[in-house]
């Protein structure tokens, strides 16, 4: 991700959180969009995105930054699998086109319907598939949610950020948790909304001008306060700005 409009800089950013999870070109389609706040996990999520990709027949997006890209960490690399045969591939995924020789049908995969009723049955049918990936397919984790009075929402390397944040509060007395979504999309929507319930306040923390927090406040739909704080440029948020943030905005 950038850290400005355009060309930017590679740095630590999060500004192309709309640019995923909204879709980058035409038509009512949604990509799998997966956020890593580890080196193990950009290297567990690459495995990952090509199995649901494969399974839904759609894009699979890791959506790293600037700071994880830059780390370094141990990682343990997966096995590698056994490189299949054609037959192999047909058998699994028999729309795949792989050159045909006339042995078998021809597979031609297009997006495009002259026919406008049998356009809309197609995206009809793409609209069915992207509830199920909804239904089955939500990410995310939480941390210090059993007695929190306040909930710090955050991906990637903002919530590793927000860890350590949690940490200073409750050393002050502010009993804070974290939700972090790790499926930007499907976005865990209803999970943010449930645990919203039993806290006075969330905090959204971003490394932009605020962009995830739409979606935090259309899950919550204006039960509780929701407020952002986010730095932008490549420059990345301490930990004291954003206890000073929750102090002054929220508790």
């Amino acid at each position: 991700q950038r850290g400005g409009p355009g060309l930017g800089t590679i740095q630590p950013s999060q500004s192309d959180y709309f640019q995923a999870t909204r879709g980058g070109g035409n038509g009512d389609y949604y990509v799998i969009v997966l956020a890593p706040n580890s080196v193990q996990e950009m290297a567990d999520f690459v495995d990952l995105a090509f199995t649901l990709a494969f399974k839904y027949r759609t894009p699979a997006m890791i959506l790293s930054d600037g700071v994880i890209g830059q780390m370094m960490e141990k990682v343990v690399l997966p096995p590698f699998k056994p490189r299949r045969t054609e037959e192999e591939i047909l058998k699994e995924c028999p729309w795949a086109s792989t050159g045909c020789d006339g042995s078998r049908k021809r597979n031609v995969i297009t997006s495009l319907e002259l026919k406008s009723e049998v356009m809309e049955e197609r995206n009809i049918h793409l609209q069915e598939k992207y509830k199920t990936i909804r239904e089955n397919e939500v990410r995310y984790e939480t941390k210090f949610m059993d007695d929190a009075d306040y909930m710090i929402v955050a991906f990637g390397s903002a919530a590793r950020i927000a860890e350590k944040a949690i940490e200073m509060a409750r050393k002050k007395g502010i009993k804070v948790g974290l939700l972090r979504p790790i499926t930007l999309w499907p976005f865990p929507s209803k999970e943010i909304e449930a645990a919203a319930k039993n806290v006075k306040g969330i905090l959204v923390a971003e490394i932009n001008a605020g962009q995830m927090v739409d979606d935090v406040k259309l899950a919550v739909s204006g039960s509780v306060p929701v407020v952002h704080y986010g730095r932008l440029g490549g420059i990345v948020p301490e930990p004291e700005e954003m206890v000073n943030v929750l102090k002054e905005k929220l508790v």
